[in-house]
């Protein structure tokens, strides 16, 4: 059964989904804004795919509780890791169509996956809003080395199965192939949305170790290193980065510790 779901607004989007009776969707904690009142909202630990009705095997007796509890804390332990929340809200019709509304947490765009079971989707962390109860939501760890250079890239959201799922991020989004751009392109760390399995994610220093280089870095804005985005695929990017935006408060509140270059000499101390 199709998700039935419209992205509305402009500046700060919302998602407001039409649920059939029986049907199921859930998001992180913090992203729900409305329902009817038919519309019941529960709020478990568990993912989809071993929360309430819907576990996958493991048997039953204490061996069963065990594994599910242990499978459970297993989520749990990734999400808190990943600085994601530790519980889910699942949200389903009773009795008749029900309505929920859903958002993101910073101004910009929102946008619907299908997911037809032949391809995961990769997205930066807190992108995830909201997705059908057929959606696995998971944790994907990039790789050290990549992901301690390019800070944003370490630990994404994986998500697989078949359905609808809903993410958010900031500013105006622009979908591209690298397919498209000679098979590569390069992006700033804190721009990449969210990317379908096959497109390889990686990070590379700026510039070499030579004058140019050191400008790049110190006065670039960029810090020392780039996304990398490679294959045929879709990739989604955001023209606001976090980074940027808090930055752009504390100059606002005359606080500005970046300093007329950026780059290295830009500073998050609050």
């Amino acid at each position: 059964m199709t998700l039935q779901q419209e992205i509305v607004g402009n500046a700060m989007q919302m998602a407001v989904v039409n649920l059939q009776p029986g049907q199921t969707v859930y998001c992180e904690a913090g992203k729900f804004l409305f329902k009817t009142v038919n519309v019941t909202m529960e709020t478990r630990l568990s993912g989809p795919s071993n929360s309430g009705g819907q576990q996958q095997g493991g048997g039953g007796g204490m061996g069963g509780m065990l594994r599910q509890a242990m499978g459970t804390a297993m989520q749990v332990g990734q999400r808190m890791l990943a600085g994601e929340s530790m519980a889910f809200q699942y949200f389903s019709a009773q009795g008749g169509e029900g309505t929920v509304g859903f958002a993101g947490v910073l101004p910009g765009e929102m946008r619907a996956l299908e997911l037809d079971g032949t391809r995961a989707w990769f997205a930066e962390k807190d992108a995830f809003v909201a997705a059908e109860s057929t959606v696995d939501f998971g944790i994907a760890f990039q790789g050290g080395r990549t992901g301690m250079s390019g800070g944003e890239g370490f630990i994404l959201e994986k998500f697989t199965g078949r359905g609808t799922v809903i993410i958010a991020g900031a500013g105006n989004f622009i979908d591209l192939n690298p397919a498209d751009f000679g098979g590569r392109i390069e992006v700033d760390t804190g721009c990449v949305v969210a990317f379908e399995e096959g497109i390889q994610y990686g990070v590379q220093r700026v510039g070499g170790l030579n004058r140019q280089g050191v400008m790049n870095a110190v006065f670039g804005g960029e810090g020392l290193s780039l996304a990398t985005l490679e294959g045929n695929g879709r990739v989604i990017l955001q023209s606001l980065t976090i980074e940027s935006l808090a930055n752009a408060l504390k100059k606002a509140q005359g606080g500005d510790k970046q300093g007329p270059t950026g780059g290295l000499f830009s500073t998050n101390a609050g």
